[in-house]
């Protein structure tokens, strides 16, 4: 793994950005903020080409689908918004069930369904050609930060304030992990459906071992809450961001902090990493996205 350094700032966004992701084939990045809006960027050009509007509030996550060609968003406003971006008219499918703010919603890597969470304590999952929800999952007792499926579709991961839950495919919930920590505001499977990875509002970053279900390692180092950590593709690095306004990598097998990206003035709510590892992007409190290519 190659060190980074700051290669891009993009601004337009009015207000923080509260996710940032890169399209799968790594052209284009998708982000989304307090100000309303979700945003399409071109990372040669370095500059927005596409603004989506329609939301009555601010937009908490945004990711393009598998395919590339569709984007799903989530917000305060309680719904979750599918967005056609191969169209220049833009069409939308707004799905409308949730009760409270829709906190995170993510694809299944074939692409046919949607599974978010929201401050209702729910999960459900959505069908993407009718629109409709095909279950809804009720097993935390207080708001859901977080929900992702595995890289293989066959498992899903929530987390809450009190817990981390996972569930099988069959939406049964197969085991929960009780941390002992604050708020868990992400978790994330590793490549190869082995592993998690959680952080939390008390500043730790912790690895799960799926077969025994046992926290393996704890990293430490942020000093302030952590937003979100995800496992680079070969599954070696750990990428986190926090509101201590800094980007972390760590080695997992040598258990140690490997570099710190400093540049954004307010918290780090988001970061994704590219498969072959060459770039990072961050989004922020401060209103802009960093993109950081390897030196």
């Amino acid at each position: 793994m190659h060190y980074f350094k700051l290669s891009k700032v993009l601004r337009n966004h009015s207000d923080a950005v509260n996710s940032v992701k890169f399209s799968p084939d790594c052209t284009k990045i998708v982000s989304c903020s307090s100000d309303k809006t979700v945003r399409i960027w071109d990372i040669t050009w370095s500059k927005e080409i596409q603004l989506l509007q329609g939301h009555l509030d601010s937009v908490n996550d945004a990711q393009f689908s598998p395919d590339g060609n569709t984007i799903v968003s989530c917000s305060n406003d309680r719904t979750i918004r599918l967005w056609d971006v191969t169209k220049s008219e833009k069409k939308v499918k707004i799905f409308v069930g949730h009760s409270d703010s829709v906190t995170s919603a993510t694809f299944s890597p074939d692409g046919y369904t949607i599974v978010s969470c929201s401050r209702d304590k729910t999960i459900r999952l959505w069908d993407i050609k009718s629109g409709f929800e095909i279950r809804k999952l009720e097993e935390h007792s207080s708001y859901i930060t977080h929900v992702q499926f595995s890289p293989n579709g066959q498992m899903i991961v929530s987390s809450s304030v009190d817990k981390i839950v996972l569930w099988n495919v069959g939406c049964n919930m197969v085991c929960k992990l009780e941390t002992g920590l604050d708020v868990i505001t992400s978790t994330q499977f590793s490549p190869d459906n082995q592993f998690l990875v959680s952080c939390s509002r008390d500043k730790i970053i912790q690895i799960w071992d799926l077969v025994s279900s046992k926290s393996m390692r704890i990293l430490k180092g942020h000093s302030n809450r952590v937003n979100y950590a995800k496992f680079s593709a070969n599954g070696q690095i750990i990428v986190s961001c926090s509101d201590d306004t800094t980007i972390r990598l760590w080695d997992l097998k040598l258990e140690i902090e490997i570099q710190k990206l400093d540049g954004h003035s307010n918290g780090v709510t988001r970061i994704d990493i590219t498969p072959n590892n060459d770039a990072i992007v961050s989004s922020s409190k401060d209103g802009t996205i960093r993109l950081w290519e390897q030196l």
